[in-house]
């Protein structure tokens, strides 16, 4: 079951209640001002995995499309722009967006055309000859340097080659990056305005740190405490249940006294991660940690290594853990059963090893079913997606979010630069 805005809008679960402004959307600049005829850029995120010139992962291109999709059926002109990986300011001839084209084109069913570039009186010619109904696709923004530098210059060509005086953002994985397309961009245009995506992201995650219906469960993974550390601070104030997997879980057991073996430890971090158990006590936070691990000789040699389980208590071994253990599957399934809003980001082992995924596979199970039976899951980051879509369960998860670090920064409570500068609804 995958809530949409309105229903979590219905269950009170929405960004502006954290303090937050609501965006104004470009459904609601439709009901303000005719679409038809009109050049709309739209900034999507379609920074999607491409080897040997194809594809390998379209869901950022497929979940771009309800909102071109949209404009289209107004009668809007479509100019889309993106980046696609770090070239750095140099055209890279293996991320141009040739691919990427291709794709969008099956998933929004129109011609798509890819502009020579994104910038000069060639690409403004070429946006100027499409005809009605065709999307038209500028090249890879990161191929400008100004593109990262926000610099003044490059935003404005982005707005003359595209002729628009709407733009809109529906870009939410790249929203916290203060670039010339997603931020710049908007000191040049009428309108500046939310995505669909982009306002279904939002209306998700506020739920989160807003008035979330209890029991309130998030589980947070990943290898590093130091990427970590300042979501799981801003968790304490609204979750009940924290459970912590992934290499991360090591630097806290080791904050614990526990034996841990050759694991990846933050060895600075280790004070800090005492810190938070003793504050999320204090709070009346549950946290849980791993009892059980799967040991490996060492992770490069993880694939062909027997796999062992050990007991946290009583593990006297050297090896490197890849991910959580059977048992500690059980206690985290105990816990988010029983959730109404459950929050995940990030893996809970090496996931690049299949036999090591099956701790992030199972949390992937565990959101499907807690979605299926009426709770709100929200699941994001680069890797916990890879499992959702490994197992066929993204529409079986109230919400997939696209974002990785914007995501994290969001939970954070930090402003995200692409978000801030876009009309307020009124």
């Amino acid at each position: 079951m995958r809530w949409p805005p309105t229903t979590l809008l219905r269950r009170g679960l929405v960004a502006a209640s954290s303090g937050k402004p609501k965006k104004k959307t470009i459904a609601d600049l439709a009901k303000e001002v005719s679409l038809q005829g009109q050049r709309v850029l739209v900034r999507a995120d379609l920074n999607v995995p491409v080897k040997n010139g194809t594809v390998q992962d379209r869901t950022r291109i497929a979940l771009s499309a309800p909102t071109i999709r949209f404009l289209l059926d107004q009668g809007a002109k479509v100019i889309v722009s993106s980046h696609l990986g770090r070239p750095k300011g140099v055209v890279v001839e293996g991320q141009r967006l040739t691919p990427v084209a291709s794709v969008l084109e099956e998933v929004v069913r129109v011609p798509v055309r890819l502009a020579p570039d994104s910038a000069g009186a060639a690409t403004a010619a070429f946006v100027r000859e499409a005809s009605a109904g065709e999307v038209v696709l500028l090249e890879n923004t990161r191929f400008h340097a100004g593109e990262t530098k926000n610099d003044d210059l490059y935003a404005k060509q982005l707005r003359e080659v595209s002729g628009a005086e709407i733009y809109v953002n529906d870009a939410f994985g790249a929203a916290h990056r203060a670039h010339a397309s997603t931020h710049g961009i908007t000191k040049f245009v009428a309108h500046k305005v939310a995505g669909l995506l982009l306002d279904k992201e939002l209306t998700a995650l506020g739920s989160i740190m807003a008035a979330p219906e209890h029991p309130v469960v998030a589980c947070i993974g990943g290898s590093k405490v130091s990427t970590k550390l300042p979501v799981l601070e801003s968790l304490l104030a609204t979750c009940d249940t924290i459970l912590i997997g992934g290499g991360m879980m090591f630097t806290f057991n080791k904050a614990l006294g526990r034996e841990i073996g050759r694991s990846l430890v933050e060895e600075d971090l280790v004070p800090m991660a005492k810190a938070f158990l003793d504050k999320a006590e204090a709070r009346g936070v549950k946290v849980v940690l791993p009892r059980d691990f799967v040991v490996a000789p060492d992770v490069a040699e993880a694939n062909q290594s027997r796999a062992l389980h050990a007991d946290v208590a009583t593990y006297q071994g050297d090896g490197v853990g890849v991910d959580i253990g059977p048992l500690t599957v059980g206690d985290f399934h105990n816990e988010i059963k029983d959730a109404k809003t459950f929050f995940w980001n990030g893996p809970m082992g090496v996931i690049e090893v299949p036999r090591y995924a099956l701790g992030t596979d199972a949390v992937t199970r565990m959101a499907a079913f807690l979605s299926q039976k009426g709770g709100l899951a929200v699941v994001g980051g680069g890797d916990s997606l890879v499992s959702v879509q490994k197992l066929g369960l993204f529409d079986k998860i109230s919400h997939v979010s696209t974002g990785g670090g914007a995501m994290l920064e969001f939970v954070e409570g930090k402003l995200l630069p692409g978000v801030e500068v876009l009309d307020n609804a009124k």
